[in-house]
Formats: C-alpha cells, structure tokens, sequence
C-alpha cells in the first residue's frame, strides 16, 4: 500500500513538474539578469504589479524579506538532497505556517539567500503555488477581468 502512495506521489510530482515547465515563459539568461538591475516595463503588469509578482517565482527585486525563517540560514549551500528528515521537517514547518500567497515569496527569499529546499518540500510548495494559480485565474474569470 506505502509503495503504490509513493508511485502515485511520484507520477503526480512529475506531472506537476512537466506542467509548470511548459506554462513557465522563457526569458534568457541575459534578460533576467539586466531585469534584476531595473524593473524591466515588459515585465511589469499595469498598475497591480505586487499582485502580478505574487503569482510568478521571478522577482524584480534583490530585496530579502524574512518568513520568521532565519534558522534556515543555517542551510545556505546546501543541495536539495543533502537534508535529513529532521531538517526537512524544519522546512515543512515553515511551509505550513505561510498563507497561500506568501508561498511565492517565500521561494523568491529562499532562493536570493541562496538556500536550496529539500526536494519533497519544494514539491509541495510549487503544488501550493499552482494552486494558488488556479484560484487568482479562477476568480479574475468570474469578475470578468
């Protein structure tokens, strides 16, 4: 029965994976980098910019905002297949802590501090992403924006 939940787990990460690759835009190397120097216009969105970077995992800030994850620090440069579960479960804690739409930045934090999440906690963070997704898609179809 665990390895069946396993497979199935596995098959769902994968597909999720798969998804968020083919939905994601492509922006080169050299783009995204001068788009951390200054806020590229292209990127911005009209008026509701916070709200647009809420949804998408670029940011046009260096700007580290803390999730009350300081002790994460402690993590900086490590892979994400070098935790024990232990450590994991440190992670999973502050996971679970966030607001749906503080996920985002959450993982814009993490990644500008240079802090590689564990692989099942990423996981289950851009699940929580996309399904945060989902629901701002949703809701501006059903206000007709």
């Amino acid at each position: 029965m665990t390895l069946i939940v396993l497979i199935v787990i596995g098959v769902l990460t994968i597909g999720l994976i798969v998804y968020l690759a083919k939905s994601r835009k492509h922006i080169d190397e050299s783009e995204f980098a001068s788009s951390r120097k200054k806020p590229n216009p292209n990127l911005e969105c009209c008026g509701e910019h916070e709200v647009c970077e809420a949804e998408t995992l670029l940011t046009l800030s260096e700007e580290i905002i803390y999730y009350s994850d300081e002790e994460l620090d402690a993590y900086r440069g490590r892979t994400a297949d070098d935790y024990s579960d232990e450590e994991q479960e440190e992670f999973r804690e502050v996971l679970l802590t966030l607001q749906m739409h503080e996920v985002t930045g959450w993982l814009k934090s993490l990644g500008l501090r240079r802090i590689e999440l564990p692989l099942a906690i990423r996981n289950e963070a851009l699940m929580i992403v996309d399904d945060f997704r989902q629901i701002r898609k949703q809701n501006r179809e059903k206000n007709g924006k």
